[in-house]
Formats: structure tokens, sequence, C-alpha cells
């Protein structure tokens, strides 16, 4: 599957139109939040990653994550990738420690993906 930058909106059905061609029920994506942009469709969060540093985004600006179109809004956001791990910049696990991060993920995504 090719990746895909979003800069406007992708609809939900698009969204689980990608995970039934990869995952099942999940689609990677990696967040700029400083751009307010994302990158879907990858294999692996680390491809989706480079398409966006390609782009010009700064590595300390993107967050990998995981998302279930399926799932309620509460629930559908999955802060989980290797390209998390990045203790130089505090962050020690796969997981979006910062709850400041998570939110700022979160307001993107929720702008980014329609209904």
């Amino acid at each position: 599957m090719e990746i895909s930058v979003v800069r406007d909106t992708v609809s939900r059905d698009e969204l689980m139109e990608i995970a039934k061609q990869q995952f099942g029920e999940m689609v990677k994506a990696v967040v700029d939040i400083e751009q307010g942009i994302m990158a879907i469709g990858g294999e692996l969060h680390s491809d989706e990653e480079a398409v966006l540093l390609d782009q010009g985004s700064a590595q300390r600006h993107l967050w990998g994550i995981n998302l279930y179109p399926d799932k309620p809004l509460a629930e559908w956001i999955e802060f989980d990738s290797m390209i998390n791990v990045r203790p130089s910049g505090g962050n020690r696990s796969r997981y979006v420690e910062s709850s400041e991060m998570r939110e700022a993920v979160t307001r993107i995504v929720n702008r980014l993906v329609g209904s």
C-alpha cells in the first residue's frame, strides 16, 4: 500500500478500507505535531516516518500511533510505536508518555479524520 500524507482530511471509511487491506482493523499512522499532518498506509511506522522526514518534518515532532476506525472516539487511538522510543527526548518506551503530546496528537487526528 502506498503511504499517503494527510494534510486536509481522510474519512473513517477510507481508514477502514486501508485497515482491511493491511492489518484487519488497524491503521498505522505517524503524526507530525508541528505541521499538523499525518502519514498513513505504511506497513511500518518507520516507513511513514521516513516519508515525513523526506518532506521536511523534524523527527522530534513525529509520533507513531495505531488507529482503530471501528472503535469509539475515546478508544480509537493507540499510542504505541517503536519510533516513540527516544530516551534522549524523555520518552523511554513505545508509549507516548507525555500527556501534552498525546493531547496534541489526538487533536490533530480528530481534525484530520472526518466521519
